[in-house]
């Protein structure tokens, strides 16, 4: 099959991500509904935001080696479908289990699209099927909220428990359809890609050498988006709160991450977007710092946008990354890593709300300030050894 075709189905592999994303953050906007009508508390509802990603361990690593073996497609179907089957057991089960049972599955779900499709769509475009598959999972975790939060906020009664819900079920099950008539590609099947310049000598080919480079990136993705929609969401308080609040803030995350990749990726920033992400990360949590104890509109706006853009450019200098230096019959596990990795950040509301009792969550904020301030060190000394050699 020519080089052509196989591209044709890129954008079917695209629109899979960005339901896949869709699906799974569309939750953040259902927090408010089920603390309002389920009586869940905030500490059970972050633990449920966060659980979601020890769903994503086994469909991330297994689902990224397994697509390197039996081909992406069968893959990333099936784990769209799961996905959808953790949002029904949410629409049928609004407790605290159903909703823990539901984030799990979803995560499994999720994990399996994420992995073996972003390395489906690198194997169709090569860097520029990486960094686009990067945008299509940002793209959909900010429609998600958005869409889910301003409908549940309009829809009067129990509805808006439900409608959000058939909605995010019906999406996935239209992607699956779609991407079943896709081209199935592997890394041996791939067509070659256009020429690009040749990565530094001294990024040779290697799993474990696109690691070290990627993971400090990874550490900072999903960390920098839960603090505007989950933390300081909950806490601007007074006239502005309810579901549609987390999906604007998601809005204002994702979207500025939607954008600055697109910008890095035409400006050809390369390597640096990680260094410049890292420190927008930095800067991010120290003014939420100060949105934490003045609960300012204003200021949680720019901390969202800020915030959104550190998301944005450590998540695409960690794909290009894994892309670059990983061999492309590893590249599907190498992957998995990396957003096992990004995943961790889903964690950090509980962290954060579990440590708001005993030492607030300035201290813990300003440490991370100071961890996301050493990455873009550590970033710029890998650059400087590359260039030196």
């Amino acid at each position: 099959m020519s080089s052509t075709p196989r591209r044709g189905h890129l954008p079917a592999v695209v629109t899979l991500l960005f339901v896949a994303g869709w699906a799974t953050n569309h939750f953040a906007a259902m927090i408010p509904v089920l603390r309002d009508r389920e009586g869940l508390s905030a500490t059970v509802l972050a633990g449920a935001f966060g659980v979601y990603a020890l769903g994503l361990l086994p469909g991330l690593l297994g689902g990224g080696g397994l697509s390197d073996r039996v081909g992406r497609r069968p893959v990333v179907l099936t784990g769209s479908a799961i996905a959808a089957a953790g949002n029904l057991l949410m629409l049928c089960w609004h407790t605290g289990p159903g909703v823990y049972c539901g984030r799990l599955v979803v995560g499994v779900g999720v994990g399996l699209a994420m992995s073996a499709g972003t390395a489906w769509a690198a194997d169709l475009g090569g860097r520029r099927g990486t960094t686009i598959a990067g945008t299509a999972l940002t793209a959909g975790f900010a429609g998600g909220p958005l869409v889910s939060g301003v409908v549940a906020q309009f829809t009067p009664g129990s509805a808006a428990l439900i409608v959000p819900f058939v909605l995010t079920i019906t999406l996935s099950l239209a992607a699956v359809t779609l991407g079943s008539r896709a081209t199935a590609a592997t890394p041996h099947s791939a067509q070659p890609q256009p020429p690009r310049p040749l990565p530094p000598p001294s990024a040779d080919h290697g799993v474990g050498r696109a690691l070290v480079r990627a993971v400090p990136m990874a550490l900072w993705v999903f960390s920098a988006v839960t603090v505007p929609v989950v933390v300081l969401a909950g806490r601007v308080g007074g006239d502005h709160s309810g579901p549609w609040v987390p999906g604007v803030a998601s809005a204002l995350a994702l979207g500025a991450g939607v954008v600055v990749q697109l910008t890095a990726r035409r400006a050809e920033w390369g390597p640096r977007a990680g260094i410049v992400g890292a420190v927008l990360a930095a800067s991010g949590f120290a003014l939420a710092v100060v949105v934490d104890e003045q609960r300012g509109v204003a200021l949680f706006v720019v901390t969202a946008v800020v915030l959104g853009s550190a998301y944005g450019l450590c998540l695409r200098a960690g794909l290009v990354d894994v892309e670059t230096l990983t061999p492309p019959e590893h590249r599907g596990l190498t992957i998995g890593v990396f957003y096992v990795c990004t995943y961790l950040g889903f964690g950090l509301p509980v962290l954060l709300e579990s440590l708001r009792g005993p030492v607030g969550t300035a201290t813990p904020l300003l440490v991370l300030t100071g961890l996301a301030l050493s990455a873009a060190v550590l970033r710029w000394t890998q650059m400087r050894a590359d260039s030196r050699r």
